[in-house]
Order: C-alpha cells, then structure tokens, then sequence
C-alpha cells in the first residue's frame, strides 16, 4: 500500500500513513488493545489533565505507566514530539491525549 515503516516502539510497529497521520500496531495479546489517540489542543489538554485528576483517575506519561500518576509525558507521534497523557476509560480502553504546539495544523 505504499506505507513506510518509521520505525520500532516495542511494543509497536509504527507506520506512516501520510503526512499528519501514522498507525500504532502492536501484537494482539498487548495489554491496551483498544487504543484510543486523540490530538486536542494544549488547552484542551490541561482541561482533560484537570478533568482527569479531579476524577482521581490513574494516569501515566506513557501506555506502560499508567497508575504512576506522573506525567503528561514527551513522546513521538505523527507530527513528531508532544506532551502526551495516558488513562484507561471505564472499559478499561486505552486513551491517549497529546497537544502538539499551537502552530501545528491539527488536521
């Protein structure tokens, strides 16, 4: 399909898509299966991270650390480093929350 591989993130495969957007694959047995990314803006991002902190729910600066309740981490997405949280939703889905810098197109 013309996709090119970025490069490997154990546990994900990372692969771009096109220019703004890259998928995240990773081995069906890898806990936080369901994966949920969204890229909000950064002061949608405190909102959330005061939302979510409010809620006393567990949080973390990447997919393997939530329940540290540190963070928001730094890592590396489709448009290249950004603030990033992490929490599971009631179902337990993983969801991630990155703000990349106001002038970044978010489309």
């Amino acid at each position: 399909m013309g996709f090119g591989l970025v490069r490997v993130e154990h546990p994900f495969s990372i692969i771009r898509v096109g220019p703004s957007f890259q998928l995240q694959l990773a081995a069906w047995t890898t806990a936080g299966f369901e994966h949920y990314a969204y890229c909000v803006s950064q002061a949608e991002s405190d909102a959330i991270f005061t939302r979510v902190k409010e809620a006393a729910i567990d949080y973390g600066p990447s997919f393997d650390a939530v329940g540290s309740n540190d963070g928001p981490g730094n890592e590396s997405g489709a448009k290249g480093d950004a603030p990033t949280l992490y929490f599971n939703d009631p179902n337990q889905h993983l969801i991630e929350i990155r703000a990349y810098a106001e002038s970044t197109d978010l489309d």
